[in-house]
């Protein structure tokens, strides 16, 4: 049975302002309140205690009084239907990472063989974690930050994922600049990377050039302009790489040759982020609305692609090469290792926004059930995409007389070079194109806006009350934007690109995630209680979680990260653009830098508060891991109707906040 949210009496309500002074009077043990349960419930008050003159003030006969907010503090948003919700996860989780990541590394590690590593992970990792910050969100009704109340000795979690979104919100949207500048370029009759013809084309450029003709010694049959040897055609470069380097990137020689400003890609990412903007502006309301289309389109063009890609010639080739297992590599750490990172990447985890996501949730939706559909739909679109994307390769590597193994690639290989190859060769060739950057350009907008979504939240979180006006959220989405924005500028440079690879390297890795994982999950599961967590779930979506949530996230889930994170730091190799340019060492410290401004979030934020508390070791610990709940706890954790009304007028002058029962 549903637990109902009652109204409460005015002696809520003077506790609601008296909360808005002192948020610690609502801690548990704080404030005057004892301990009641192991979930942290509020006990009743002794008369006289705690609050002051709180208790007179509730001892009226009025119980019927609706609590309002305070002034200056408005209501938190909710979404307006919970498929608002579903759908803004989906875009945000699903993202680039399950079309140009997943289906790489399956090929790469042993094809199907590689799915028993991942759904392995996905139980032991992924759905825990995934579930754990959705659920953080919805019962604490804030962003990162603030969520963190639950222990806020350890707040510098909520900082650090702040960081960690930060960075990602920066760079991720270049990717957006780039499809969408390829898209511009889709609609012309020739695709301006199918032809050798252009300005920025260098005499080694070859349209078509089969490589079995070298290896078989057939040196007559190869046709192209000039007389060049299979000596010579070695160091010839392809019309799409070139399109990419010397148009779309126009790359410089390393990282400390910043060159030109491409204004193109310039005025690409202006308009990309004013998309962003309007997307966010109005808060969940409005992105609610927007996710129906940003994150079911794909979905339909990813159905189109597939249905062109099988009915190409080497189609089934390349399916095959996607799925047929390799048993062998099981026993290779670096298959366990790909399967784990790409997770967290693809769950989104570690970022905040899923938190963020959650706080706008109803009290008691069944967030607990919501979890597994995102991941099946999650995962399931990554194993989807294999088969849309190995298609298309193996139609690719049919037509170039090559092995599928020669034309596979990851990231932005593969979105800015195999695929727009692929679609070269195809009849209609603009039309497919278009489809498939439209597709991207969609799949990284709802990631990008809603991480978005998630850094405002958490700073809006930080600065209720006073500070509440009418257009503080259009303002803090126009400064997040803008100030994201300045710093983009140096990835639309001629060495952009060596930027953006450092912030793709260090500011989000797997090591940043994975720190931030096992500490959420050691907080959550030793500092508040994985069972009195779990007591709160069941507050709110009415039953219990299967036991194996607490298990994961109190021993099985921080080993699996601890794992990994050890495994990048003793396997850490130096940054590289293309296995041949070599990161300057000054380039690796700035790199380092920005992986540690996240990381060292939690440890510097929990000796500060340690050593601004006052008392022994034991007495500053009680105090700082004692949760500090919201108001809204109050309305649900608020007494039945029919409890109050049995009441005697003796206990009038007592206030008395009871524990629900379920």
């Amino acid at each position: 049975m549903e637990k109902q949210a009652l109204p409460a009496s005015s002696c809520s309500l003077v506790l609601l302002e008296e909360t808005k002074k002192n948020p610690l009077l609502l801690s548990n043990g704080g404030g005057g309140y004892t301990p009641a349960a192991s979930n942290g419930s509020l006990a009743p008050l002794a008369p006289g205690s705690g609050v002051g003159g709180a208790a007179g003030a509730c001892g009226g006969p009025d119980r019927k009084a609706v609590p309002v907010p305070g002034p200056g503090y408005p209501e938190r948003e909710t979404w307006t239907r919970q498929m608002d919700f579903m759908m803004s996860c989906v875009g945000f989780a699903v993202g680039l990472g399950n079309v140009w990541r997943f289906p790489y590394l399956c090929y790469k590690n042993g094809g199907g063989v590689f799915l028993i590593p991942y759904l392995l992970i996905v139980f032991v990792g992924g759905i825990p974690i995934f579930f754990l910050e959705i659920a953080l969100g919805q019962f604490m009704k804030a962003g990162s930050i603030n969520v963190w109340n639950i222990a806020p000795l350890f707040k510098g979690l909520g900082y650090s994922s702040m960081v960690i979104v930060f960075f990602c919100n920066t760079y991720y949207i270049m990717v957006l600049a780039w499809g969408f500048y390829y898209l511009i370029k889709s609609f012309n009759s020739t695709l301006p990377w199918s032809t050798c013809d252009n300005e920025w084309n260098t005499p080694n450029c070859i349209e078509i050039f089969r490589r079995q003709d070298c290896n078989n010694g057939s040196f007559a049959n190869v046709t192209i302009s000039g007389n060049l040897t299979c000596a010579e055609l070695a160091d010839a470069q392809s019309p799409i790489i070139e399109f990419w380097e010397r148009k779309v990137l126009n790359i410089s020689s390393g990282l400390g040759d910043t060159g030109d400003f491409n204004w193109e890609m310039a005025l690409c990412l202006i308009a990309v982020w004013v998309m962003v903007y309007f997307c966010v502006w109005k808060g969940v309301k409005s992105t609610g609305k927007i996710v129906y289309f940003t994150a079911t389109f794909p979905y339909v063009v990813l159905v189109i692609l597939l249905v062109r890609g099988v009915t190409l010639p080497g189609a089934y080739d390349g399916i095959m090469y996607f799925i047929k297992p390799d048993w062998s590599k099981l026993g290779e750490a670096q298959v366990w290792i790909d399967a784990g990172t790409q997770i967290f990447f693809s769950y989104a985890i570690g970022l905040g926004a899923l938190t963020a996501l959650g706080s706008y949730n109803r009290f008691n939706n069944d967030c607990y059930k919501d979890a597994f559909v995102l991941a099946l739909i999650n995962s399931g679109t990554s194993f989807f995409a294999g088969f849309v994307v190995f298609s298309i390769l193996g139609f690719m590597a049919a037509e170039q007389g090559v092995d599928i193994s020669q034309v596979a690639e990851s990231g932005p290989g593969l979105a800015f070079i195999a695929y727009p190859k692929a679609v070269s060769l195809m009849p209609v060739a603009p039309l497919w194109a278009a489809l498939f950057f439209f597709m991207l350009l969609l799949l990284g907008l709802d990631s990008q806006f809603v991480g978005v979504e998630g850094f405002v939240t958490g700073i809006l979180d930080l600065f209720p009350g006073k500070q509440h006006y009418r257009y503080k959220r259009e303002v803090s989405v126009a400064v997040c934007c803008s100030l994201c924005f300045i710093i983009d500028l140096s990835m639309v440079t001629q060495g952009g690109m060596y930027v953006f690879q450092l912030f793709d390297y260090y500011s989000a890795s797997g090591m940043t995630l994975l720190w931030q994982a096992f500490w959420e999950c050691i907080v959550v599961a030793w500092v508040y209680g994985a069972d009195r967590f779990m007591d709160d779930v069941a507050r709110m979506i009415g039953y219990r979680p299967f036991p194996w949530m607490k298990w994961c996230w109190s021993f099985i889930t921080p080993c699996v990260c601890m794992g990994i994170f050890l495994f990048h730091l003793v396997n850490y190799k130096p940054l590289t653009y293309n296995n041949v340019y070599v990161y300057p060492w000054w380039g690796e410290a700035i790199g380092w830098c920005m992986a540690l401004s996240s990381m060292l979030c939690i440890p510097v934020s929990l000796l500060y508060k340690l050593f601004r508390a006052k008392g022994s070791f034991k007495e500053r610990w009680a105090h700082l891991t004692t949760p500090v709940w919201g108001a809204h706890q109050l309305e649900y954790m608020a007494p039945d109707i029919k409890s109050l009304s049995s009441l005697s007028t003796a206990d009038d002058n007592k206030v008395i906040i009871f524990e629900s029962v379920m």
